[in-house]
């Protein structure tokens, strides 16, 4: 079981933690998903998998609800 945490900009309410959670969520071999919504400063993402996973990926889906990681 492997934990990665990312910095995500732009989320500033609990519609934007549910699109990340739905994204991410639906990557092959994650099994959580926990945000800390931080909405004047940069959110924290903590996604759990049964292996590393790539971060190309995880940026992909974040992109796709409307975020971007911080790099």
């Amino acid at each position: 079981m492997t934990v990665t945490t990312y910095k995500v900009e732009g989320m500033t309410c609990e519609h934007c933690v549910k699109a990340v959670k739905e994204e991410v969520g639906a990557l092959p071999g994650v099994t959580g998903v926990e945000v800390d919504l931080a909405p004047s400063a940069t959110s924290t993402l903590s996604v759990t998998s049964a292996a590393p996973l790539d971060h190309a990926a995880v940026a992909a889906a974040v992109d796709e609800a409307g975020y971007q990681l911080v790099p």
